[in-house]
């Protein structure tokens, strides 16, 4: 007993490199195979720099291995993620030199392969990558909270002064840990809590879980106080963010062994501004009119309820570091010699051609597109998944051509809308015509964001096959209703109601109850909104999206905006997809077939051979004949 307090006074005592040391090996041991260790050094070696003895990789380095298109310009911003998570769980070490030990903790945390060892940890992964792209300056801390020039003042002249050692924070933390008072508070006067009454604590979770496992609690929350790590005075550049998320959208398809150069290889200049205009609809779900940057409250909020995969593809990016064309594996096994090696290079991955991520593109559907919603919708449900059901442009405009393409799909599909916002005083008789059948517009429209046209993009992911709607609805708690221009934001399914999904002759509604078969009298004859609702009309021509703040219907109103909106636009495109794959596709086929039968066998029905008995019959059952007779009844 006496030899484990004495251990653990030992590991609370050494320096934050060393416990840096250790929990590098201990993610080699625990989140690594041998192979895949193997490979990693081996590809780390292979294009590392040397000085005085110490390998390091440089931006440039890291930026070519990764393939890293210059056409969007991330390149940068990728290195100083790696750098500060390099210093991982110690952010008064970062920026971190990448040597093999910070390049390992670095694909660790990208990869989310930390949960082996970090077991508290697994959820936490989005508030480290917050903090490795934010720019930590209290003076630019908040918009809505403008200091007075003189605390700029003294902040200014406070931040003058010079700040004692790391190694004067280790003594402190070791006095603690002794039992004695610590002499001093330390680090700038910038980064000393203000209003700490109204923040949360700010101790990050895997960081606290890595240290809790090297039993060196102490170590970490002095590390804290002496470096900027108050997450919530430290914000995201929005150019800077526009280009981590371009990156995103462009490596949400990747495998962990595909080349991220197939990708880069199709960013024409139109693609990149395709791109650019999907990633700002994406940062105007963070208000970037209103902050300079993107703030870690927002930030928070936006992630989990909008884009919980937005991340996703920066694990199969930084998994290229387990393979290594270098290591020849068939030789291996031939020889007990140590594993061939060719040539340095940059480590080769599976380049065979594949299916494509799309059968083919669509109006409103295209690989940017389809890579935003696969920050919402996972990935492995819609890239080499999706089918064209129905396309207007191509089937025409109708309910009919629906129900014809749609019906036999006994699987999820997507639909999506565009159009372009009416004016708030209809123009034409179409217009007004449509306006009488709603009721009175009584909220303003949505936010516009970069697009100064009017153009919207909404849709809806359907968790149940289509049908006729009579009296109820139909719809499960997957359902989502979402908007992706000019603004993103995802609407959830919501247990109050379930009125998910209608189809009736009066048109496609979402989140909106059933219409009455009959007008009861004093009762409005409008069609009936929900609180969050979509609805098309009967002939595919307007549509309506309406956002109440205070919610109660069969959607969530936004995680993010307690702002009322409604958007009256004109339909240009309708589209529907499936989620499925060839069982998916066979088993509509199957169904069209079947019913094919059923109305060639309907159409073939023959009279018998004694006509006039045969329609005797028929006039007695009122069918042909004109003596009036109502039906069957013998009464």
């Amino acid at each position: 007993m006496g030899q484990g307090h004495s251990d653990e006074h030992v590991a609370r005592n050494v320096s934050t490199e060393q416990l840096s040391h250790e929990l590098a090996l201990r993610f080699a041991k625990k989140c690594f195979t041998p192979l895949e260790i193997t490979h990693f050094k081996d590809v780390f070696r292979s294009l590392a720099d040397e000085q005085d003895g110490m390998q390091y990789w440089k931006e440039e380095t890291l930026c070519r291995f990764l393939v890293i298109p210059d056409a969007l310009g991330p390149g940068p911003l990728i290195y100083q993620m790696a750098t500060y998570l390099g210093a991982f769980p110690f952010p008064s070490l970062a920026p971190s030199i990448l040597t093999i030990e910070a390049m390992l903790k670095v694909v660790v945390i990208m990869t989310e392969r930390y949960g082996t060892v970090l077991k508290r940890g697994r959820a936490d992964r989005n508030k480290l990558l917050f903090r490795s792209l934010a720019v930590f300056d209290r003076r630019m801390s908040s918009v809505y909270e403008k200091p007075p020039q003189e605390l700029l003042d003294s902040v200014r002249d406070e931040e003058m002064e010079k700040v004692d050692t790391r190694d004067a924070v280790l003594e402190e933390a070791r006095s603690q840990a002794a039992g004695q008072e610590p002499q001093s508070a330390l680090g700038f006067a910038i980064d000393k809590p203000a209003n700490d009454e109204d923040e949360e604590e700010d101790d990050d979770e895997l960081a606290l879980a890595a240290l809790d496992s090297l039993d060196a609690i102490e170590v970490f929350r002095y590390d804290q106080r002496a470096a900027d790590t108050k997450i919530h005075h430290a914000q995201i550049p929005v150019d800077n963010f526009r280009q981590l998320i371009m990156l995103l959208l462009v490596i949400a398809p990747l495998d962990s062994q595909e080349s991220l150069s197939r990708h880069a290889e199709k960013l024409t200049p139109t693609r990149v501004e395709n791109l650019k205009q999907v990633a700002d609809s994406i940062l105007w779900s963070f208000t970037p009119e209103q902050n300079a940057g993107i703030f870690y409250q927002s930030f928070n909020k936006i992630i989990p309820a909008s884009l919980p995969y937005m991340f996703d593809g920066l694990n199969p990016l930084f998994e290229h570091f387990l393979f290594s064309k270098n290591i020849d594996l068939s030789k291996r096994k031939r020889s007990s010699a140590p594993a061939q090696m060719t040539s340095p290079t940059i480590p080769h991955v599976v380049d065979a051609p594949l299916e494509p991520l799309l059968p083919r593109e669509g109006h409103i559907l295209n690989l940017d597109i389809l890579s935003q919603i696969s920050f919402f919708i996972k990935g492995n449900n819609l890239f080499r998944r999706l089918r064209p059901l129905y396309l207007g442009a191509d089937a025409g405009f109708s309910l009919g051509s629906i129900e014809q393409k749609v019906f036999n799909w006994r699987a999820p599909s997507i639909l999506l809308v565009s159009g372009t916002r009416l004016p708030s005083t209809p123009k034409g008789t179409r217009e007004r015509s449509f306006a009488d059948t709603l009721p009175a517009k009584r909220f303003p429209n949505g936010v516009s964001g970069n697009n100064t046209h009017g153009k919207v993009i909404f849709g809806a992911y359907i968790d149940v096959p289509w049908k006729h709607t009579y009296k109820e609805a139909i719809g499960g708690s997957k359902m989502l209703l979402f908007q992706l221009s000019p603004l993103h934001e995802v609407f959830r399914a919501s247990t109050l109601s379930k009125d998910y999904l209608t189809f009736t002759k009066s048109g496609v509604g979402f989140g909106c109850p059933p219409p009455r078969s009959k007008n009861v009298s004093g009762l409005s004859s409008h069609t009936a909104l929900g609180p969050v609702s979509l609805m098309l009309d009967s002939s595919l021509e307007f549509g309506v999206f309406t956002h109440d703040s205070t919610g109660g219907g069969s959607f969530h109103p936004s995680a993010t905006r307690n702002s009322d909106w409604q958007d009256r636009f004109e339909i240009e495109n309708v589209e529907i997809w499936g989620c499925g794959g060839d069982e998916e596709a066979e088993r509509q086929r199957a169904a069209w077939a079947f019913e094919e039968r059923e109305a060639e066998a309907r159409r073939s029905v023959k009279m018998g051979k004694d006509i006039e008995a045969d329609r005797a019959l028929l006039e007695m059952a009122g069918l042909v004949g004109g003596n009036g007779n109502s039906g069957g009844s013998m009464g």
